[in-house]
């Protein structure tokens, strides 16, 4: 099959302080599976915006076979067959439609004007067609909310190949899913390349872009770097093109100083996900929580944390009982959330840094008859920018405008601003790339160093082994194991997480 050549030259962007794209080139083609990395801020993102007419006022010049093309709109990408699937899948959507309406979207929206009456019966013929095309056996009657995450995700590429595409650009697209869903989702990227459709993949999980990926473009600071053939190349040395230096080891030599019993679970349960769960955490410890995706981890935290309806149990912090309703009562008592999905829950995306800092702690910068101190809440930002290292050009910056990894860091700092007394990390490290990770691995040892009770969920077990004093394994809503960390190793914690070994 006769290739189709994309090519990006120059690409230079701005945004409001910040220089997002500096003359950056990139070339891929049709048939090829194409790994786009980059540390957080590195503008890997950006560039795919700018390729799918997310952003008009770029400069520099796109070519499709050599010859220059305009995009400056969604419509102008999908047009040329260049089609983009976000992070955030939920923003994508419409929940309240159908799988088949939500899949041919675009084509309905076009046809606006021109007919007078939807053809409902080409609607879910076609989009059966299409979501067979894949091999996705979804209803295209079924309402999109009551999809998960993954099946989601393959709406989006279903309604993406739904017209001639030429090129999808997936952007983290597994960080949200399971090992079976993440190896469903390859499956069908294998067939669409069989297909002669490109496909860019834009990841920090660089073992999954060396296993699928045939070649690799690495940015740092808004620049091009390199592009290599995967087969040319090795993980440790593309993690050296994306920091400009030598990783090293990532989690923070610790000697643990584990005080006295701090906060006592017993028996939670919300009714749904969470079934019995009794653990405990003492001052100065760092508990990992392993698990896969659907473990029930991020809903434990969320019960834990006074964010779900119909929690039953007891929780004891210091000694005393505590009676959650809310997150607001879980705050007031000591406690803290760092939330995965950090865009919808962690960070006000719409505010800027200095806003988010103070969040969470408004009493600590008040005057008199309640008159925010502004001039306070600015310095306190300045201090968090420069102890957490967030790349932002002010205090002032809109939080939407920074990348991942900082905003990750900002979801963090606003409880060390608020000094809580135990601290809970649902998968804290998810969309975020290996420099900014050891950031956080820095932050999270530092406050247990500082007698702070920490607990860690993630289904990344080599972070839980790297960070964790001691482990709780969750299976199907249960806690099926405790074990301390120089008792365990990866294949332990996998082989419990997929529900194998003994139940205690």
């Amino acid at each position: 099959m006769e290739r189709t050549v994309i090519e990006m030259k120059k690409i230079t962007i701005e945004f409001p302080g910040v220089r997002a794209l500096d003359q950056v080139d990139f070339k891929t083609e049709t048939g090829v599976s194409h790994a786009l990395i980059g540390a957080n801020g590195a503008g890997k993102s950006t560039l795919m915006k700018v390729l799918a007419g997310a952003y008009s006022h770029y400069t520099g010049d796109i070519f499709i076979n050599g010859e220059k093309v305009a995009i400056r709109s969604p419509k102008d990408a999908q047009d040329l067959g260049i089609q983009i699937v976000y992070q955030e899948v939920d923003t994508a959507l419409i929940p309240y439609l159908s799988v088949a309406e939500n899949i041919m979207l675009n084509e309905t929206v076009s046809d606006l004007g021109k007919k007078q009456f939807v053809d409902w019966k080409h609607i879910y013929r076609r989009a059966k067609e299409v979501l067979d095309s894949i091999h996705v056996n979804l209803s295209p009657k079924k309402l999109v909310s009551e999809l998960s995450l993954s099946q989601k995700q393959m709406i989006l590429i279903a309604r993406a190949i739904s017209r001639d595409c030429k090129l999808l650009v997936l952007d983290e697209p597994t960080a949200p899913l399971s090992l079976t869903e993440t190896d469903e989702l390859f499956r069908i990227v294998r067939d669409l390349i069989s297909r002669n459709v490109g496909v860019v993949f834009i990841s920090h999980r660089l073992p999954e872009l060396f296993d699928n990926c045939d070649e690799i473009t690495i940015m740092k600071n808004g620049k091009f770097v390199i592009k290599e053939q995967i087969a040319d190349t090795h993980v440790n040395q593309v993690v050296e093109h994306m920091l400009g230096q030598k990783l090293g080891d990532q989690f923070p030599d610790r000697v643990a100083n584990i005080g006295e019993l701090s906060l006592q679970v017993d028996n939670l349960n919300d009714q749904e996900s969470v079934n019995g769960v009794t653990l405990h955490t003492k001052k100065g410890e760092i508990v990992g929580i392993a698990g896969l995706v659907g473990a029930g981890k991020t809903e434990f935290c969320k019960a834990l944390f006074g964010e779900s309806k119909k929690v039953e149990g007891k929780i004891t912090l210091n000694g005393k009982t505590l009676k959650l309703k809310s997150p607001y009562d879980a705050v007031k008592e000591g406690m803290a959330l760092v939330p995965e999905e950090r865009r919808k829950e962690g960070v006000l995306v719409e505010e800027t840094v200095t806003v988010n800092f103070s969040v969470a702690s408004m009493n600590n910068f008040l005057k008199v008859f309640s008159f925010l101190d502004f001039k306070s809440e600015a310095l306190k930002a300045q201090e968090m920018i420069r102890k957490l290292d967030v790349k932002t050009p002010s205090e002032k910056t809109i939080v939407e405008n920074l990348s991942g990894g900082n905003q990750q860091k900002i979801a963090i700092g606003k409880w060390l601003v608020a000094d809580a007394q135990v601290y809970i990390f649902d998968e804290p490290t998810k969309g975020v790339d290996v420099g900014a990770k050891k950031d956080i691995f820095k932050l999270i040892t530092e406050l247990a160093d500082k007698g702070k009770s920490v607990i860690y969920a993630s289904s990344e077990l080599a972070e839980i082994m790297g960070i964790s004093d001691r482990i709780y394994v969750m299976y199907d809503g249960k806690i099926v194991k405790e074990v301390m960390k120089k008792e365990t190793d990866e294949e332990m914690l996998l082989l419990y997480s997929t529900g194998g070994g003994a139940s205690e």
